[in-house]
């Protein structure tokens, strides 16, 4: 059933193509004063070319109005935690935090690159950076809830890449404590 209907839509279109040819030249002898086509033809590039621009403006404004990505206000004294990622595995100089407790991830490599991603539960990426050899990235970061949180490798670096995984447990915070 198909392919008939197919086959007679096929059929169709290429007479209509037929015919539009055979109109096209029957009608290419005549002559026909070109400028003022041309001239319509002109205003009509014109006007699209204006629509496209705006449209590719709108476009951008709206898609990247949010960059850089909001980053929380830093606090005048995070816990510093060292974060050194090396194949297979990264190394937390601390693992568990209270909700609320500004955390400042100083991320580095030993050996590769390896992307760092801190996920939460539902395996939303929250934060991430780049972990290189001989350099350290910065990650400020404030958990709102508590959980089990993963701290995954974002960047193939070898055959063990999809054991490299850590995990911070996030306790609540104590009576008292102000966030």
């Amino acid at each position: 059933m198909y392919q008939q209907a197919a086959w007679i839509i096929s059929v169709v279109l290429i007479l209509f193509v037929i015919l539009v040819f055979l109109y096209v030249v029957a009608h290419s002898g005549q002559r026909v004063e070109y400028e003022p086509i041309q001239k319509k033809g002109y205003r009509i590039r014109n006007v699209w070319f204006l629509v496209v621009i705006a449209a590719i403006g709108l476009a951008t404004f709206y898609t990247l109005r949010d960059l850089p990505f909001e980053r929380p206000a830093h606090a005048a004294d995070p816990t510093v935690v060292q974060v050194e990622a090396r194949q297979f595995g990264f190394v937390l100089s601390r693992n568990e935090f209270r909700v609320g407790e500004p955390i400042a991830f100083q991320v580095t490599s030993v050996d590769v690159n390896h992307g760092v991603g801190i996920y939460d539960e539902n395996m939303e990426l929250l934060a991430q950076t780049q972990a290189m050899p001989k350099y350290t990235n910065t990650i400020y970061y404030t958990f709102e809830k508590p959980g089990t949180y993963q701290v995954l490798c974002l960047e193939y670096c070898g055959i063990g890449h999809h054991v490299m995984t850590a995990t911070i447990t996030v306790v609540p915070a104590q009576e008292g404590e102000g966030k």
